[in-house]
């Protein structure tokens, strides 16, 4: 895309809080005489100067290092300009106060992004993977981020592109020349080859899916009666004491949210309070959170006591859990019985048999938990796929499914090729409407 005329903006670049450094960031177009100003002298090119900062006044703000990328060779695609001082809030405040007061104005979430994506700089799907990068809860999530980040994605999506641009001008130049002895359509093997792009295109959609798990985690809440080893349970899969547990039923009294990782995956796990009618006001506020927990839950583990069995009390927890919720029933303290640990499926569902508090079968509710999130292995190619790209990607699936069904009328097949473009192209942005764009890059943090 070509550069296009903006005015200035300056943002602190570097997190909120004290640090060794800070970062000051401004982008713009004609940016040297501003970084003359800034740092007392003529800025060379991509060289780190010492500076000190002056205010109007000429009064000292810090001292650091400024750096100047002249355009087209900066991330924004434009001049931009980086003053490095001491990390602390107030001198950060002031030296962007001063770049406001010599004519930036305070860039928007994202604004430096979305420059970077309307210079050509990246395109729609790298510009996400900035803020995956930042955001990114796991190494498996970063790496695959940077993946996204040097372009991994954005080659994939433009090859289906090309091959599906292929297909298109061969399917239309028989429609144009439909006298022609020669069918174009069986020569160039053109329907293998949609269904080569058909099959490309699951297989990339089930690695996105892999990378959204990546991104979003999985939302599990343990629920059942008081003293069934829910605290227990939470603490053996942390890997450390984050509940208290004790004999006393009623222990927990509000959710206790724990963020663990189980292959790379995000399982954000809630351990709540006991369900069970009290008279006790605080215990009630608790279990009043539990349902509402239950409410958001992708997974609800429903704890038991093995050697109680399922009671009355049981069934009427499991008649109010949400109908679409997956469940997963757990027969906690097999230690006491003796018994093995062991994982068992019927009509009611899956039941697993363990011990959390002996570490016996724990691994076995692990494994279950990463089925129903529908995970397995792909190596380092997982795609940290945000909702947008899975859409058009089901879109551009679906589409190109159409266009195989529409092979005896090819006026159909075309348009649905054409349909498959547009949708892969989503990703990247080529068609992406401005009101998309302001959403999107609303999300980034300040400075980014």
């Amino acid at each position: 895309m070509a550069s296009r005329p903006s005015e200035p903006i300056a943002a602190i670049a570097t997190a909120p809080g004290r640090g060794g450094i800070g970062v000051v960031r401004i982008s713009g177009p004609s940016l040297s005489p501003l970084a003359a100003t800034l740092g007392g002298r003529e800025p060379q090119a991509r060289v780190a100067q010492f500076a000190r900062f002056r205010d109007g006044s000429g009064g000292l703000i810090d001292e650091g290092l400024l750096l100047y990328f002249p355009a087209p060779n900066s991330f924004t695609g434009e001049d931009v300009i980086e003053l490095q001082g001491h990390g602390g809030p107030v001198v950060m405040q002031m030296l962007l106060a001063r770049c406001l007061e010599l004519g930036a104005r305070l860039a928007e979430p994202g604004e430096f992004t979305r420059r970077a994506f309307l210079n050509g700089k990246l395109d729609l799907a790298q510009a996400e993977s900035v803020a995956d990068l930042i955001e990114a809860s796991t190494a498996a999530a970063a790496r695959s981020a940077v993946r996204s980040l040097t372009g991994s994605f954005s080659r994939e999506v433009q090859g289906l592109c090309d091959r599906l641009i292929d297909l298109r001008m061969l399917v239309e130049a028989t429609l144009d020349f439909p006298d022609e002895d020669v069918d174009f359509l069986i020569e160039a093997k053109a329907f293998e080859r949609i269904e080569v792009v058909a099959a490309e295109l699951r297989a990339i959609l089930d690695r996105a899916r892999q990378g959204s798990l990546l991104r979003n985690g999985l939302h599990v809440v343990l629920v059942g009666q008081p003293n069934v080893g829910k605290s227990s349970l939470l603490n053996r899969l942390a890997g450390e004491e984050r509940a208290i547990v004790t004999d006393i039923a009623g222990t927990t009294r509000d959710a206790l949210r724990e963020t663990i990782q189980i292959e790379g995956i995000p399982l954000h796990i809630t351990d709540t309070a006991g369900l069970r009618d009290t008279t006790d006001e605080v215990e009630k506020i608790g279990i009043a959170r539990t349902w509402q927990e239950i409410e958001r839950a992708d997974v609800v583990v429903r704890l038991v006591d093995v050697r109680a069995g399922l009671t009355d009390a049981d069934a009427a927890i499991d008649a109010r859990l949400p109908a679409g919720v997956e469940r997963i029933t757990v027969f906690n303290k097999v230690d006491l019985l003796a018994r093995q640990p062991e994982r068992t499926e019927d009509a009611a569902g899956i039941c697993l048999y363990l011990s959390a508090k002996a570490d016996q079968g724990v691994g076995l509710l692990r494994a279950e938990l990463l089925r129903v999130a529908g995970w397995h292995r792909h190596g380092e190619d997982v795609i940290l796929a945000r909702e947008r790209h899975l859409i058009a990607l089901r879109e551009a699936l679906a589409r190109v499914e159409a266009a195989l069904d529409a092979r005896h009328a090819l006026e159909l097949m075309a348009e649905e090729l054409r349909l498959a473009q547009e949708a892969v192209n989503e990703i990247t942005g080529e068609f992406t409407p401005d009101d998309l764009l302001g959403v999107i890059f609303s999300r980034f943090c300040i400075g980014k």
